[in-house]
């Protein structure tokens, strides 16, 4: 049975804590500080200089602090000066003054600790070898100490290092041993700048720095032969040979962006103003599948960290870039751009109306941070069948397209059609010069005064399972001009881009398979 022993000072030292003798402590009599650094500047209280003493500018003076504590400091007067008593004068130190002390009985002569307190600055040692039970014990006196020359923090923002092993099978624990003596530090070219994010796929540490991404062999080395072909060799190594991914790309200061799905790991590149894919075959630049200019505007303006992960509801990389604050009428919200990557269909499908803090994946499910609460996608409300909600939000559902069938001729867009369920309106039908009126939703005539009223209001209608309507003008009027807006129909143009859109607090999803739209050449 294992039983807890409590040892108290059994086999250790006390020891003093004590700090560099830059200072002396203040006189008990004049309150003097003195600093027995040279070059320092130092202000004198007190009546040390003979009343009345005139002091030329660089002249050497000698002065005594009168109980001989402490011995005399040779200063230089910064200017000429007449000192008397009670003045208080800058003197600069020329000299080294010596520091004599008397027999040590206790501590009230010696600098002060650490942090000010002599209660508490003390340090315990241990005294047997090791810290074993009955291990040979050390006597007071000289310790065999490292010192080291720069004992200040560095921040060493390219290099990597490990501790000693972890064996739980044996109980070896060395994760807090970090040996001067080993060779446990591994720097990457600090050129390529701060290292922001490790990753560790099966025997290899993938490393992402500022401007570069590379990769070090873990247990094992890579020796190149004379023809520059490198093979695996096994060592006594945790951290081997360094190895760069082609293309001079890396994370910037956004780990945040990265997200893995398999051997597949995404992030973005703020510098560059791309968003980047490693996989088996290196570094690929998915930015460029059509949103080479809506990348290269959006990164080069955000204004915080950009967050990136996995959903693996339905297997898309998505991604949120901070905007600048906006204005929605008088209220001024922060900007941000949400928008999904689709590897089956190589490239950016769909934008979000969501913000998230932190996005996590786990058991096929989807899951974003906001506001300190954690929200799970792709479910519905309690007792609604309400879609597009976001973080208690209602939101409604749009899609954009784009016609440019025969680019080069000037058409007449005379109707819209779609294919899918009911509830689906047209809220806006443009093209390079006209602009058409929105069209409602669908509503089935039951009664002949609802058929009536059907005839004057432009809806969709429903015909061999497709929804059909016209496409009334709403251009303003121009000059010359006859017959214009809802007087005409059809709008003219070499494209059209119309916007659907679909209100979520209804029953049920609402699908839309496909939107297509009848022209004529235009004369």
């Amino acid at each position: 049975m294992a039983a807890i022993i409590e040892l108290k000072y059994f086999n250790t030292f006390w020891l003093k804590k004590i700090k560099s003798i830059t200072d002396i402590v203040p006189n008990a009599n004049t309150g003097i500080l003195f600093s027995s650094n040279v070059g320092a500047i130092f202000t004198v209280t007190g009546n040390l200089l003979n009343p009345a003493t005139v002091v030329a500018a660089g002249q050497q003076v000698t002065i005594v602090d009168g109980i001989n504590t402490y011995s005399s400091y040779v200063v230089e007067v910064t200017s000429a000066t007449t000192f008397v008593a009670g003045d208080a004068p800058s003197f600069t130190i020329t000299g080294t003054p010596s520091i004599s002390f008397g027999k040590i009985i206790n501590f009230d002569n010696i600098p002060q600790a650490y942090n000010g307190n002599n209660d508490t600055d003390w340090l315990i040692e241990e005294s047997r070898i090791r810290g074993g039970y009955n291990n040979t014990s050390v006597d007071y006196g000289v310790k065999a100490y490292l010192v080291e020359d720069e004992p200040n923090q560095q921040h060493r923002r390219s290099s990597l290092i490990h501790s000693g092993i972890f064996n739980s099978r044996t109980g070896i624990n060395q994760t807090n041993q970090f040996s001067v003596g080993e060779d446990i530090t591994r720097t990457i070219d600090p050129a390529n700048g701060s290292i922001q994010r490790l990753y560790a796929e099966d025997t290899n540490l993938i490393i992402f720095q500022e401007n570069k991404v590379s990769k070090s062999l873990i247990d094992k080395d890579a020796i190149y032969s004379a023809e520059g072909n490198a093979s695996i060799t096994s060592r006594n190594l945790v951290i081997g040979q360094n190895v760069a991914y082609a293309g001079e790309y890396g994370i910037s200061t956004d780990p945040e962006s990265f997200a893995v799905n398999g051997y597949r790991k995404y992030f973005t590149d703020r510098d560059q103003n791309v968003v980047c894919r490693l996989s088996m075959d290196g570094i690929t630049v998915i930015s460029a599948y059509g949103m080479t200019d809506y990348f290269r505007d959006k990164l080069s303006a955000a204004t915080g960290s950009i967050i990136g992960g996995w959903d693996a509801h339905n297997k898309q990389y998505v991604l949120t870039i901070p905007q600048p604050p906006v204005t929605e009428g008088l209220v001024v919200v922060p900007g941000y751009e949400t928008l999904a990557f689709d590897e089956t269909a190589k490239g950016w499908v769909s934008f979000f109306t969501y913000q998230p803090n932190q996005i996590i994946s786990l058991n096929n499910n989807y899951f974003s941070a906001n506001a300190g609460k954690l929200y799970k996608h792709y479910t519905l409300a309690p007792n609604t069948e309400a879609r597009g909600v976001f973080y208690g939000d209602q939101n409604n559902s749009n899609v954009t397209l784009v016609f440019n069938g025969a680019p080069s001729m000037v058409k007449n867009f005379q109707t819209i059609n779609y294919e899918g369920d009911s509830g689906w309106r047209m809220d806006s039908f443009k093209t390079n010069t006209d602009l058409t009126l929105p069209i409602t939703s669908a509503v089935f005539a039951t009664t002949l005064e609802q058929m009536q009223n059907s005839l004057l209001i432009n809806r969709f209608k429903l015909k061999e399972d497709k929804y059909y309507a016209d496409l009334v003008n709403g251009t303003p009027s121009q000059n010359g001009e006859v017959v214009w807006g809802s007087s005409s129909s059809g709008v003219k143009g070499f494209f059209g881009e119309v916007t659907m859109s679909i209100n979520n607090s209804g029953a049920g999803k609402k699908e839309l398979f496909a939107v297509s739209t009848g022209f004529v050449q235009s004369s």
